[in-house]
């Protein structure tokens, strides 16, 4: 079930925490998105996001952003060893050896797709008419679409993209609207 906010509003419980929270989850959070930048951007930001709160990416955000050249798949792609050594010296973004290398050998996998990040990831998206969740237990947290994406980005050469991750994409990007069926943002259809 929804909750109410102190605006009056029924949204997602998770979305009233913060007033972060509330403006990602009505501006951004399940709304479709295209473009490979975008969802480069987005796909990285998940993969750092493992093992973190989501608000600690969120609020650092602007940090990746100005650190990873607005997610420019093909800038990205041509970071070198000194480009490394200055993310992980970088305070405004999170500094994780491992998914700082995995954001530029995605970059890399962006840059090698035929046809593109967009097209490659909605593939992925369930046909629509999938019943609205009435609470969060009815939220997955893996489907068998996210799987099949894991399995096929990890066939890629992408790295930090399990299933969990693949789902957490696909609801961030409106792949999949798994806002409650009683939710202020849920879409019409």
């Amino acid at each position: 079930m929804t909750e109410v906010g102190p605006d009056g509003v029924p949204r997602c419980p998770w979305a009233l925490s913060t007033p972060d929270y509330v403006t990602y989850h009505d501006e951004e959070w399940g709304r479709p998105l295209r473009g490979d930048r975008e969802l480069y951007e987005r796909l990285t930001l998940e993969a750092f996001q493992s093992g973190l709160s989501w608000l600690t990416i969120l609020r650092k955000r602007d940090g990746f952003r100005r650190a990873f050249d607005g997610f420019d798949p093909a800038a990205v792609a041509g970071y070198d060893d000194a480009d490394v050594h200055r993310l992980l010296s970088d305070t405004a973004i999170v500094r994780n050896r491992a998914k700082v290398e995995a954001a530029i050998h995605n970059a890399r996998a962006v840059v090698e797709l035929d046809g593109g990040l967009t097209e490659l990831l909605w593939s992925f998206a369930p046909p629509p008419g999938r019943p609205a969740p009435r609470t969060l237990a009815d939220v997955p947290a893996t489907t068998p679409e996210s799987t099949a994406m894991a399995k096929e980005l990890k066939r890629r050469g992408f790295r930090f993209v399990g299933p969990t991750t693949a789902y957490a994409l696909m609801q961030a990007t409106g792949m999949v609207d798994d806002h409650l069926a009683d939710c202020v943002a849920r879409r019409a259809g």
